[in-house]
């Protein structure tokens, strides 16, 4: 059988190629988990050589998982070639909030147009959830109200909108854990979510997008005020570490009384 007949009977869509994930890319993902979590904090410095015993793997993997997490801001060096979990700033949490408030300005007005049905049902049952919460974890929280944001952006039908948000919600997500460790109050998203879904549910464009940048320019300035309190009080200092990958960190940040 001639060459361009069997490429005329098989197709290269109708073969998929079955490839597991590399084992770096495994690395990055559980490493990047334990960031978003909380569990790896803060201001927790990555010691390579226990990290690699704890996860069963060389240090080849795990120096391209570090370092993707490094181009991606989860991470920041040290003087003397070590990681530590990143610490934002306050510059860090204005460019974010002004990136978000910008991007989320377009998403929920495409998604007052475009959203569907299922889309508008989602939205809705973040929305409750977080009200009928009762556990005061705010780790729970947090992942209710990415959880929201995340149905508005994919509600806006943009793909490539929804990647960009993804990224900012990451490095949110650590903004967050790093200002709710301090203060579980400043994460305050119940009656400001409902009147943003009622907006969209109504597909009101206008009354959506100024309710979702008065929402986070209020979060903005709690996040900001936060931060700003426990950097000038000094918090991030050495302690015995805590961290649920045991033996990953050397360095943990201390509590704060709420």
């Amino acid at each position: 059988m001639a060459l361009k007949t069997i490429f005329e009977k098989v197709s290269v869509a109708s073969v998929p190629i079955q490839r597991p994930k590399s084992l770096h890319e495994q690395v990055y993902q559980v490493v990047r988990a334990s960031i978003l979590a909380g569990e790896l904090r803060p201001g927790d410095r990555l010691v390579e050589t226990q990290l690699a015993q704890r996860l069963e793997v060389s240090r080849t993997p795990l120096r391209e998982a570090l370092r993707k997490l490094q181009q991606e801001g989860l991470l920041t060096a040290e003087g003397g070639g070590g990681l530590r979990v990143a610490t934002l700033s306050t510059a860090d949490a204005i460019e974010l909030y002004d990136c978000r408030i910008a991007l989320e300005g377009f998403a929920i007005a495409a998604a007052c147009e475009r959203a569907t049905v299922t889309q508008l049902a989602a939205m809705e049952t973040w929305v409750i959830a977080a009200e009928q919460d009762r556990t005061g974890d705010p780790l729970k929280l947090l992942d209710l109200d990415y959880r929201f944001h995340h149905a508005i952006a994919e509600g806006s039908g943009n793909g490539r909108l929804v990647l960009l948000l993804d990224q900012l919600f990451d490095a949110m997500a650590l903004l967050r854990m790093q200002t709710l460790k301090h203060n579980p109050k400043v994460l305050d998203i119940r009656l400001e979510h409902r009147t943003i879904w009622e907006a969209i549910a109504q597909r009101d464009g206008a009354i959506a997008t100024q309710a979702i940048q008065a929402h986070l320019m209020a979060s903005k300035v709690r996040v900001v005020k936060e931060i700003q309190s426990f950097q000038h009080e000094g918090n991030f200092l050495p302690v015995a570490p805590e961290s649920k990958i045991q033996g990953v960190t050397e360095y943990s940040t201390p509590e704060k009384p709420v």
